[in-house]
């Protein structure tokens, strides 16, 4: 016989949408458990995105998660573009009145996980959720093993927090959401090195060879891609081959001064776009990688999973304590329009940048699109604009919550 227990929203996902959602409702006094699959470790270890929107920031001020990030946090006021031999830089603070801060997820995690533990928030890690059922119903049941057993979780709302291949999406009944995804024929080898950065900011290049960024997680630590084809073996790739590819894809100046050294950690990232509608079925809503994927060009995975997860608390937020529903209702909608707005940016800066076939007209028209971009007034302002992130809204007022 399983053994049930009840709570006010199940979160299913301890990444940092299901830690930020749970410590977003524990200060509203909202009783929450998080359930997640993997251990602490293996979570607080992922190697992930680095660059965080100003509303981001702002949401984890909210949760109080951003003492550490606004101590070690470096901000980027532009990013510079590679093509055609030269290198344009946009300026965000020109154009968008405002940085971006280089933060890695990594540590986002680390600073919810522990902040999370010492407030007492109910996180259960090594826990093998096996579905979901009352979604149409008073009370939804996460059906879960611990330790081996059988257990229930029942309560009011259930947060799916678990990424593309956890078990909330699949939960939803056939034919209720309609799926949009578009699948890259190429990926990223991405190494992370403990050696100085290429450049004081990102850059994106679009090189006759293929896609490479330089990028990085702090002055020490750098973090750098080069395109290649959908399924290769990172493994494949010796450091020195790596190195060497990259130096070929930089402009000069800046491939004479690369840093190299021994890889801390090399992995592959597929380039897909996917996102489901509606974000809710019932008791059940779904939250950052489990709704939507974009390519990691924009820097939009971690930032949208920050902003549904503060659209969701503010939500649910207003039925506790209200009975305020509206948000509820409107949740879905509500976070579609930014989802699709950086699913659009992430797309145009993908399509721009990378190597897409041998025809040379492709490359031209990618010259001819850049130059446009970053040559114009126009141009610098719709790329900072989506770059530093649109605004959060609240669903429950419509306003600007970050």
């Amino acid at each position: 016989m399983a053994v049930a227990r009840r709570t006010q929203v199940g979160i299913i996902g301890a990444g940092p949408s299901g830690q930020l959602l749970a410590r977003l409702l524990f200060r509203h006094g909202i009783d929450v458990v998080v359930l997640e699959r993997r251990s602490r470790e293996y979570v607080e270890g992922r190697v992930r995105a680095g660059v965080l929107e100003q509303g981001t920031a702002a949401v984890l001020r909210m949760a109080g998660a951003a003492d550490r990030l606004d101590k070690c946090g470096h901000e980027h006021g532009g990013i510079q573009i590679a093509f055609d031999d030269r290198m344009a830089r946009v300026d965000l603070r020109k154009y968008a009145e405002k940085p971006v801060i280089v933060y890695g997820q990594t540590e986002v995690t680390k600073d919810l996980n522990s902040l999370n533990e010492a407030d007492g928030i109910d996180v259960h890690f090594e826990v093998e959720v096996r579905g979901l059922s009352g979604l149409d119903r008073n009370a939804a049941r996460i059906h879960y093993l611990r330790d081996g057993r059988p257990a229930e979780l029942v309560c009011d709302y259930v947060a799916g927090c678990d990424g593309h291949h956890g078990v909330s999406r699949s939960a939803i009944p056939h034919g209720f959401a309609r799926e949009y995804e578009k699948t890259y024929p190429f990926g990223w080898l991405g190494v992370l090195s403990e050696t100085r950065p290429a450049a004081p900011e990102l850059i994106y290049c679009n090189s006759p060879l293929g896609f490479a960024l330089c990028s990085q997680r702090s002055a020490t630590i750098s973090r750098n891609y080069v395109q290649v084809p959908a399924g290769h073996d990172p493994h494949a790739w010796s450091d020195h081959a790596f190195w060497e590819e990259l130096r070929r894809r930089l402009p000069d100046a800046v491939a004479e001064t690369l840093e190299t050294g021994p890889s801390i950690e090399k992995s592959i990232a597929p380039l897909r776009s996917y996102i489901i509608e509606p974000l809710r079925c019932g008791r059940l809503f779904l939250v950052g990688d489990a709704a939507h994927i974009v390519p990691p060009t924009g820097a939009k995975g971690l930032n949208l999973a920050v902003s549904d997860a503060a659209m969701l608390a503010s939500a649910l937020q207003a039925w506790y304590a209200e009975h305020d529903e509206s948000g509820i209702e409107r949740y879905s909608a509500t976070a579609l329009e930014r989802i699709w707005n950086a699913e659009r940016f992430s797309w145009w800066f993908t399509m721009a940048t990378h190597r897409l076939s041998d025809n040379p007209f492709d490359r031209r028209m990618q010259v001819a699109d850049l130059d446009y971009f970053t040559g114009t007034d126009a141009g610098r302002a719709s790329i900072a604009e989506n770059y530093v992130g649109l605004p959060i809204c609240n669903p429950v007022t419509g306003s600007r919550l970050a």
